[in-house]
């Protein structure tokens, strides 16, 4: 029957009664099922059901399907009627490995198996290969790469398909039934075990230690003295006095000491002689185990004495152990000294690349106060611009300390640091808790900007860096800005308290009294002559009249031409005029510009001193004042360069 099983379709299915007495285990019984089996097997033989011939110009179909526990394949032409004709049929049992394989592997053995079965006919032409397992669409098509995280298995059963032309397509299991029906009820190969999957072994490589053995172990205890003798004790008996320095180790163990082919034992474990213990070392140190480890083997073996100090020398002096042994522990904690005052020490690294930038973190070792400059590179010339910037805030520190990072360690930074007598610390290379607190600040940064709103990095940063400075640190209980800048930064939590006013008038009150024990009280009336702040072009004090009071400190000014302008008490001056006993000043030159009012009535300020006038000469201003003179004469005075020496200065009536 199993000859003809390719022209017979389900043929597994009549004959699984049959095929379950040839087990070992199954007690034979011919029952009615089993006859049933039989007849209708002899009926199938006798039937008209026919395979078509092989036709090299129809379309060859190769359907596949595997069950829990076989796998069938069914090779057919289709027809010009578009019905499909089998040309042959395959099926075999899954061993035990096969049976271990997920589904998808089981379908992909099914494709493989049916295409091995029928390669004669698939070889060299084109052919669709049919399954019922999506999956496989993809992984064995022909013109996809086959996923790098797919299994060994299919990778090698993908490739295998790549030396035949075919294509793959999907068909429902209700539609399947002529491979699935074979992979069922798969014929028994009686007599013939399918191997399991071969596994290879790339390379098994040798220690190099010879092996020891009992009878190596027995000729080294007869040439031993020392272990000689103690076997002979064995035998014999122990004498009352013994050397303890060479048999002490041995005493102790005495009652259970035994002999066993001629090597001595203690217990289970053999009883090696001084040659061979080099070698049973090696032995077990072969995989490098740890002492703990290396003992624990050996004790379960072999024993000698002072053999775990052996073994601990052996561990502690290989060189691969101690180039690949863990880190040594922790040495204890010596944390930094804690500066008297602020900003002497400061802590400084990079964090990045982050967010599209480097960020240079400064933090006070004092106050903890933070710091942060978004950057587009990390060089020195950047880092040193920064640390300048941040130096003319709070001042030049004592020390600074920073990692090994280039941007630290250049010539650049280290004459930086020099001219401006800052001590320069580098901690240990790769060891990031020496500069623990720079660390922490960058965790402290990194975490507050990803928690911060804002639509830039500068507003992120902003408030981050407000939120963390006004906030007291568990350290020093107080908040950076207090111990650095000695006061709190208001914030909109002020206004929650409900004497903030009465607080702030306080404090305007001591900073009232401690400013005016250096100011003096001055007062302004109206039409007073001053000389006021000029603010524009021009020389920085003009004369003018003061108009009104505005408040107890302010007050408006008439200048000469008109202006009206208004002033700080402490922009305004007293200005002195010079009255008619004074004007015999007049007859001497003027090195520098005066102004002369008199008391004489009706009088009007007239502009002189033109190129040309009274002798030439350009004079350099002219301040032109109304001055009364009484009788209506108008007095004219010119104040001239220093640089004019040919014009002579006087007084004119217009």
């Amino acid at each position: 029957m199993n000859y003809y099983h390719k022209f017979l379709p389900s043929l597994s299915t009549l004959l699984a009664p049959l095929h379950a007495l040839l087990r070992k285990e199954t007690k034979w019984t011919w029952s009615g099922e089993q006859k049933e089996a039989f007849e209708k097997s002899k009926n199938l033989l006798q039937s008209d059901a026919l395979l078509v011939h092989y036709d090299v110009n129809k379309p060859i179909i190769l359907a596949c399907d595997a069950s829990p526990y076989g796998v069938g394949a069914v090779l057919s032409h289709r027809m010009g009627d578009g019905s499909e004709r089998p040309i042959g049929f395959v099926s075999r049992t899954l061993n035990a490995a096969e049976k271990n394989y997920s589904q998808i592997e089981k379908e992909g053995l099914a494709v493989i198996f049916g295409v091995k079965k029928f390669h004669t006919y698939l070889y060299g032409r084109q052919f669709t290969i049919v399954t019922d397992h999506k999956p496989l669409i993809s992984l064995f098509n022909e013109l996809k790469e086959v996923p790098q995280m797919a299994s060994p298995r299919i990778q090698r059963w993908a490739v295998t398909l790549c030396g035949y032309e075919y294509s793959i397509v999907y068909k429902a299991g209700k539609d399947h039934q002529n491979a699935d029906g074979l992979s069922r009820l798969p014929v028994a190969e009686t007599g013939v075990e399918t191997p399991a999957e071969e596994e290879r072994v790339l390379l098994l490589g040798e220690n190099g230690v010879p092996l020891v053995k009992a009878d190596q172990v027995r000729k080294w205890t007869d040439k031993d003295t020392v272990l000689a003798r103690v076997r002979e004790f064995v035998l014999r008996g122990w004498p009352k006095r013994v050397e303890k320095s060479v048999f002490g180790a041995y005493v102790k163990r005495k009652e259970e000491l035994s002999v066993e082919a001629g090597c001595v034992l203690w217990g289970a474990r053999v009883v090696i002689p001084p040659p061979g213990r080099t070698d049973l070392l090696k032995h077990l140190h072969t995989t490098h185990p740890g002492i703990i480890r290396m003992k624990g083997l050996a004790r379960s073996y072999m024993w000698w004495p002072k053999m775990d100090a052996d073994i601990e020398a052996m561990v502690k002096t290989c060189t691969m152990c101690q180039e690949n042994r863990n880190s040594p522990q922790c040495a204890p904690l010596h944390p930094w000294e804690v500066p008297n005052l602020p900003w002497r020490r400061l802590h400084i690294d990079y964090a990045g690349p982050w967010m599209g930038k480097m960020f240079l973190i400064l933090v006070d070792a004092y106050s903890k106060w933070i710091e942060a400059y978004p950057l587009s590179k990390s060089t020195s010339a950047v880092t040193i611009q920064c640390l300048r910037q941040s130096f003319s805030q709070h001042g030049i520190p004592e020390m600074v300390v920073s990692d090994n990072g280039t941007s630290f360690t250049s010539m650049e930074f280290q004459e930086f640091m020099a001219r401006n007598g800052i001590k320069h610390v580098t901690t240990a290379p790769y060891h990031a808790a020496s500069n623990g607190l720079a660390e922490r600040a960058v965790q402290t940064f990194k975490g507050l900007i990803k928690k911060s709103s804002g639509d830039s990095i500068e507003v992120k940063m902003a408030r981050a860096l407000f939120s963390y400075r006004i906030t007291p640190q568990s350290t020093t209980g107080k908040s950076p800005a207090e111990l650095l800048c000695g006061r709190k930064l208001r914030s909109t939590l002020d206004l929650i308290h409900p004497d903030f006013k009465g607080q702030v008038q306080e404090k305007q009150v001591k900073q009232k009294l401690y400013h005016d024990q250096h100011a003096k009280e001055r007062h302004l009336r109206e039409g007073d002559k001053v000389y006021t702040r000029n603010f524009g072009v021009g020389p920085s004090w003009i004369p003018g009249t003061v108009q009104t009071q505005t408040g107890p400190v302010s007050c408006t000014v008439a200048l000469g031409n008109g202006q009206i302008v208004r002033r700080h008490i402490d922009q305004v001056r007293n200005r002195h005029v010079a009255y008619p006993e004074d004007l015999q000043s007049l007859a001497e030159p003027l090195t520098q510009d005066m102004e002369i009012l008199a008391p004489l009535s009706g009088v009007v300020l007239a502009e002189a001193g033109e190129e040309g006038q009274d002798g030439g000469g350009a004079c350099h201003r002219e301040i032109i004042r109304d001055c009364s003179c009484g009788g209506g004469a108008r007095i004219t005075a010119i104040h001239q360069n220093k640089e004019s020496t040919n014009l002579s200065t006087g007084l004119y009536l217009a």
